[in-house]
């Protein structure tokens, strides 16, 4: 009858230990996942940013009327940045 008992009492105990710890998981994937967010959104605002760089040297090169190779090469790699960022902050969020 004792070993019933204490059987009872370790389960019970061990059912306060379980949904402790299933906060301690609920915590953890709460802050993976605005860990995961924030990095995402930095990826997207790096896009946004040499986009808009890419636009003004596109820009600048139309009012000087100058068209070098250095600024198509600028813009080319301005494009693929752009995209490579977006790409990243976009399976970084997707996950």
């Amino acid at each position: 009858m004792i070993d019933i008992r204490f059987l009872c009492i370790n389960d019970f105990n061990n059912m306060g230990n379980w949904s402790e710890r299933q906060e301690v998981k609920k915590e953890a994937k709460d802050k993976e996942k605005t860990s995961r967010e924030t990095l995402g959104k930095f990826f997207y605002d790096l896009a946004k940013l040499i986009f808009t760089a890419m636009v003004l040297v596109g820009a600048v090169s139309l009012i000087v009327e100058e068209t070098k190779i250095q600024h198509w090469v600028l813009l080319s790699c301005g494009i693929f940045a752009t995209y490579l960022f977006a790409y990243i902050g976009y399976n970084i969020l997707k996950r």
